[in-house]
């Protein structure tokens, strides 16, 4: 039987553009895994690593019209959006060639013998190595920035891991032209074309996941998804780490103070979070928690006036959208939920923006039917929840789950360290891995103390996929005891050959 086709499709029209491959066989999984294996050991030489991600940072670049071109027409991002995330790409691809170069990574550790200390220790030499071929399944909402040479690929190879990825079916023709730049930047270093193996299909997914040269797994995607394939790795006879960012509400909390003080400015910098890439970012604020009464009906006003001026934009796939019209009819069909501007259908490919209001106290009652506003609809709405003093609003925020991020907005005073401003933040830690003051928590920066995770189901893991720490994923660490020094790696030598950053005999040397 033949594999099944993999095309091309316009997110504008509905309509298939170009047949890209067909989907992979357990036979073509098996292939590019076994490839990738066999290609570890280009990668061992940091100086090569650093050198084939700045290039293919290079080759991307230069490619950009092209591979830009290609994003737009089969996700409808718009090429001012994806020209920013290609160039935010190139520069994660340059970021960790940075990291790899300084070597603090590897988080080398070295104790000479002491015979003195209770019980005796012995020479212990502490580094981290790569885990092996990792799997990478691309998110649909970012074709650039966590697809085929996304963040998830970028720290793997930083790590010195080749990788595998699975192409997400909206993007099948961007992942074959990105996966060809970065192996022909992987040929300038002479490092095999296998480093970078490339599957499409469902099935293939599950392949991947199963498969015994597998070492970890890194997945951005639906709850759903994400899921199915954690507990496929789990299962597995020898289970493997998975990374895994599954979704998220992104609450926020704005006080009675913050509203009375600055309504118009929220509630404007809310309407543009919540539509910013139609609203299909995976930090998108999607429960926004505002006082009842005068100061909270003006930030209403505000969002109002601004949602409504909205023009109607295009999903990704229509999947997505037949999901984002089901989730707006069912949650406005709730009682006491009411649409100062409604959300729904454009035309027969569009959507357009809008937000709901309930009362809070709707949300504060477990297992009724408006559980599912506090539940993640992905797409340009939000819930707006109108709470009538503190207790009602940290009474909705103790029954969600984890989050990405978590969001306060506070009056001047509140921001000084006044009043309730410090509790409120460490009532909202606890729910998200990025906490946000002040500010809308759409954009993630590429940054060293970036944290782009958070509490299960935000993610499987305490990790992060954005900034330099994410490289941590896709190592484990191994000591040497008692090693003769001709025998040791030079990293873990006293002599310090490489000049790595290292804590020698309880002293850090940088």
């Amino acid at each position: 039987m033949a594999a099944a086709p993999v095309w091309s499709v316009d997110p504008r029209t509905g309509k298939q553009r170009e047949q890209v491959a067909a989907e992979a066989t357990a036979q073509d999984v098996d292939a590019a895994v076994r490839a990738a294996h066999d290609a570890r050991g280009a990668l061992a030489d940091r100086t090569v690593r650093a050198a084939f991600l700045r290039t293919a940072a290079d080759r991307l670049q230069e490619a950009a019209d092209r591979l830009v071109a290609t994003a737009d027409a089969e996700s409808a991002l718009g090429q001012p959006r994806l020209t920013g995330e290609l160039a935010r790409t190139c520069y994660q691809l340059r970021a960790f060639a940075d990291i790899v170069d300084e070597g603090a990574f590897l988080g080398v550790i070295i104790n000479h013998p002491d015979d003195t200390a209770t019980p005796p220790i012995p020479d212990l030499r502490r580094y981290k190595v790569p885990l092996g071929v990792v799997a990478v399944y691309s998110a649909s909402n970012f074709p650039f920035a966590f697809s085929v040479a996304g963040g998830d690929t970028a720290s793997a190879l930083a790590a010195g891991c080749p990788v595998v990825v699975k192409a997400h079916p909206d993007h099948p023709a961007l992942s074959e032209q990105v996966a060809a730049v970065l192996r022909e930047a992987a040929a300038e270093h002479g490092i095999p074309a296998g480093v970078l193996g490339l599957v499409h299909g469902f099935d293939a997914g599950i392949e991947l996941i199963k498969h015994p040269l597998i070492a970890a797994a890194g997945f951005t995607g639906s709850v759903r998804g994400g899921r199915a394939l954690f507990d496929a790795a789990a299962a597995r006879p020898v289970p493997i780490p998975f990374h895994g960012e599954l979704g998220s509400l992104n609450p926020v909390l704005v006080t009675e103070a913050a509203a009375a003080e600055r309504a118009e400015e929220i509630g404007t910098g809310l309407a543009g979070s919540m539509t910013l890439g139609v609203g299909q970012f995976c930090v998108k604020p999607g429960l926004v928690l505002v006082p009842a009464g005068a100061a909270g009906d003006g930030l209403v006003k505000a969002l109002a006036d601004a949602v409504g001026g909205t023009a109607p934009g295009v999903l990704l796939d229509h999947r997505i959208r037949d999901t984002f019209l089901a989730g707006v009819a069912e949650r406005t069909a709730l009682p006491d939920v009411d649409a100062p501007v409604a959300p729904g259908a454009g035309d027969e490919h569009t959507v357009t923006a809008g937000f709901l209001t309930v009362p809070a106290a709707r949300l504060t009652r477990e297992g009724g039917d408006h559980d599912l506003l506090l539940e993640e609809c992905f797409g340009p709405v939000t819930v707006v929840a109108r709470y009538t003093d503190e207790n009602e609003a940290l009474a909705v925020l103790s029954r969600l789950p984890g989050n990405l991020t978590a969001t306060v907005h506070l009056s001047s005073e509140e921001a000084a360290g006044q009043g309730r401003g410090p509790g409120l933040l460490a009532e909202l830690t606890p729910l998200a891995g990025r906490v946000v003051v002040d500010a809308w928590p759409t954009g993630v920066a590429v940054a060293p103390a970036q944290h782009h995770g958070g509490p299960y189901p935000a993610t499987t893991s305490t990790s992060t996929s954005v900034g330099g720490t994410a490289v941590e994923r896709w190592l484990r660490p191994v000591a040497y005891q008692n090693a003769p020094e001709a025998l040791l790696p030079p990293e873990l030598r006293d002599d310090n050959p490489l000049g790595l950053p290292r804590r020698f005999n309880g002293r850090l040397e940088v």
